[in-house]
């Protein structure tokens, strides 16, 4: 029924209380299971990177490029999606790092990758952070094609 599980993580609370479901749904299918971390671009293009998006002629002269910021936070978030996958003891994993809006990159990844169920974490965002980004589980469950199955922070205690 399902081949390939899709385990959105940021290393949030959510993502971590998500885990054991992940873990018990592939076991259960015998799945891959596809552990993406996805870059949140949306700071540099909303432009509350201020370092990072250029001002003036001069102004960003000797503060890295949104591309070269982009370039080390993928390779950063790298081992950490790798540790994460190889937790996955006795289950098929692929690891993989996107940038760019969180929702998006998660929907993108999905139709490339053929993904039949998707279990990821939620905290539940609140104020302005949740007016300005949005909730990414939020949109990914109503977007997204194959079922969805959002586990909460708290859910785990």
């Amino acid at each position: 029924m399902y081949d390939h599980i899709l385990f959105p993580t940021d290393g949030s609370d959510g993502s971590e209380a998500a885990i054991a479901h992940v873990r018990e749904m592939a076991e259960a299918f015998d799945a891959t299971v596809h552990v993406l971390h996805v870059v949140d671009m949306r700071q540099f293009t909303l432009g509350m990177g201020g370092n990072y998006i250029s001002g003036p002629k001069g102004y960003a002269k000797d503060r890295p490029s949104v591309d070269d910021r982009k370039r080390d936070l993928e390779e950063r978030a790298t081992p950490f999606v790798e540790e994460l996958a190889a937790d996955f003891e006795g289950i098929k994993t692929v690891s993989a790092v996107r940038a760019g809006n969180p929702h998006k990159a998660i929907l993108e990844y999905i139709d490339e990758n053929d993904i039949d169920l998707v279990v990821m974490g939620t905290e539940g965002r609140t104020g302005v952070e949740r007016y300005l980004l949005g909730s990414v589980s939020e949109k990914v469950v109503r977007l997204a094609n194959p079922p969805v199955v959002t586990v909460r922070a708290d859910e785990d205690e």
